[in-house]
């Protein structure tokens, strides 16, 4: 079985002067700016870095939140931000990194527990697997109670 999903995204001029506009098949995106002003001088709009970021942390999130319900809990609250690095490189850019910052509540489970499964769930979420980039979970607050 194979699910696809699409964005479009144009860009009308070119280079700095260009203006772009994205948009998702299920409409949480549709015509939203992007370009130059947007990536690099937060300018009203999105930019591939945000939207990559949003990925990763909704992947991630959903994919511990799936993890936690298979060892049997079925009560908590995740929060997850992910912070993705744009580096100059050359005459490019790179993406370097992808960083998780991960807040939890998840009523009886064991910090190990807890950790064991929000690692799994970094390495083995399709986002993080797509990224060739160092990814980092930093479990910023864990309430077991």
């Amino acid at each position: 079985m194979a699910i696809i999903n699409w964005a479009t995204a144009k860009y009308e001029g070119l280079g700095k002067d260009g203006k772009g506009h994205v948009s998702t098949q299920s409409g949480a995106l549709k015509d939203q700016p992007y370009g130059f002003n947007t990536r690099f001088e937060d300018k009203e709009g999105t930019n591939p870095e945000e939207q990559i970021a949003a990925a990763h942390a909704s992947c991630f999130t959903m994919a511990l939140s799936f993890g936690l319900a298979k060892l049997g809990y079925s009560k908590g609250s995740l929060n997850s931000k992910a912070s993705i690095t744009l580096v100059k490189d050359g005459d490019g850019f790179t993406i370097t990194k992808s960083e998780i910052k991960l807040d939890a509540k998840v009523p009886g489970i064991s910090g190990e527990d807890f950790e064991k499964a929000a690692v799994e769930a970094k390495l083995t979420c399709p986002i993080s697997r797509l990224l060739n980039c160092d990814t980092t979970l930093d479990i910023m607050s864990f309430d077991g109670n």
